[in-house]
């Protein structure tokens, strides 16, 4: 039987899926905005496709643990320490290697890039990332042009990260950007046809080239949201190629 764990830390929820045969590692999810979780569901249990992805997951043995981070953090330093602290906490009630995958979507990329640039040699092994949101200032001028997605994204940022909305172009402004990631851990992105996803190719297509410069190539496929099971397959095989070395 599948067993899931529902705890709050830090007023958020947060759910481990422990799989039946345990493979012995872990995989973090980092969703996008609409991402949640609640004291009995989640959005990956809700989901289909989600949920689908999810028990994909544990048939082959992954422990998989998410956050509600606050909703819609946009990587905030906040969300940042609350994923860490879930890391930590799982590692002391799961039998898992010390080194875990991760699954970023949307906005989540921006946290990941995060954990691999400052914690990635002591915990992250791997990061998948589908349609990510890499570059804050890449998705700020995408939004600006669109009045009503601007306001919200502003709106979000000032509840994130506790600033009035005058500092938020100044926040923006001071994120750091692609060209400062120093991280080459490995790295495969999935991203959908412009006109399907919210974070349109040139988040991705930017980072693919700063991997290039840095000789730490990165992988870059496109994603399918009618072909699902090809994703499964696919992130599958990127996270076994990453577990020769323990």
């Amino acid at each position: 039987m599948i067993h899931r764990r529902f705890f709050s830390l830090d007023t958020q929820w947060n759910v481990v899926h422990v799989p039946e045969r345990p493979n012995g590692f872990g995989v973090l999810v980092l969703g996008d905005k609409d991402h949640f979780v609640e004291s009995s569901t989640s959005l990956w249990i809700q989901h289909g496709g989600r949920s689908q992805l999810l028990q994909c997951l544990q048939d082959e043995g992954y422990t998989v643990f998410y956050s509600n981070l606050y909703g819609r953090h946009w990587g905030s330093s906040e969300a940042y320490h609350l994923a860490k602290q879930l890391y930590h906490l799982v590692m002391k009630q799961e039998i898992l290697n010390k080194r875990i995958h991760i699954l970023a979507e949307g906005m989540g990329a921006l946290l990941a890039l995060q954990l691999m640039e400052n914690d990635g040699n002591t915990f992250v092994r791997s990061a998948g990332l589908l349609n990510p949101c890499i570059d804050l200032h890449t998705h700020a001028e995408h939004e600006k042009n669109n009045k009503f997605f601007y306001k919200q994204f502003t709106k979000d940022l000032t509840q994130a990260y506790k600033v009035e909305r005058k500092q938020v172009s100044k926040l923006i402004k001071e994120y750091p950007s692609v060209t400062e990631l120093k991280s080459t851990l490995p790295v495969k992105i999935w991203t959908a046809p412009n006109a399907s996803t919210h974070y349109p190719i040139a988040h991705s297509k930017k980072y693919e080239l700063h991997r290039e410069e840095l000789h730490s190539p990165i992988m870059l496929s496109l994603y399918l949201p009618e072909k699902n099971y090809l994703f499964e397959r696919s992130l599958l095989q990127f996270y076994k190629q990453h577990e020769k070395v323990l």
